[in-house]
């Protein structure tokens, strides 16, 4: 009986110190530069609708259903989708407009796993008629989320879908 109250312990005593060396917060971000305008750009990140023809999840399920709520690239609207398993089903709300500079959003994911971050994208102008355009989104890792983000990571995970989402606006504005 002994020995079944020391494992329990150290059970407890193990989650508890992974509980408070895991990470709990994550950011992920990517940039591309683009040889075009501000005023080219800037309509496929403040509007969903637009996002939607660059989005690397657009590819992986081309049959998901979408539904846009209020008016598209103003703060309130809202697109939800629901797609196969690599999609998943959640939302995006347009949360700030900062008009050719940055739009600020909130990502509630619903399936396969709730949880709610932040999204923005940000162009800058970089010489002549580039610009770089940069795609992040942060949130918090909920224990016992937070543990497993121990041996994941979430730029791994999200890193690549960034690189070829900035690599098909690239391609469609600069072609």
């Amino acid at each position: 009986m002994d020995i079944v109250i020391y494992i329990l312990v150290g059970v407890v005593a193990l989650v508890l110190l992974l509980a408070v060396v895991a990470p709990k917060s994550y950011n992920v971000s990517r940039s591309i530069n683009i040889n075009s305008s501000k005023d080219v750009i800037f309509p496929y990140l403040k509007y969903l609708e637009k996002q939607r023809e660059w989005s690397p999840w657009s590819k992986k399920d081309p049959a998901m259903q979408t539904k846009l709520t209020g008016t598209d690239g103003e703060v309130g609207a809202v697109s939800y989708w629901n797609g196969n398993r690599e999609v998943g089903e959640g939302e995006q709300e347009i949360k700030k407009v900062v008009e050719g500079e940055r739009v600020e959003g909130e990502l509630r994911f619903f399936k396969p796993m709730k949880s709610q971050s932040d999204c923005y994208f940000v162009l800058e102008e970089s010489s002549g008629d580039t610009c770089k355009v940069t795609w992040g989104f942060s949130g918090k890792n909920k224990f016992p989320f937070s543990i497993m983000m121990l041996f994941m990571s979430m730029d791994k995970m999200v890193g690549k879908d960034f690189e070829e989402g900035l690599q098909t606006l690239k391609s469609i504005l600069e072609n």
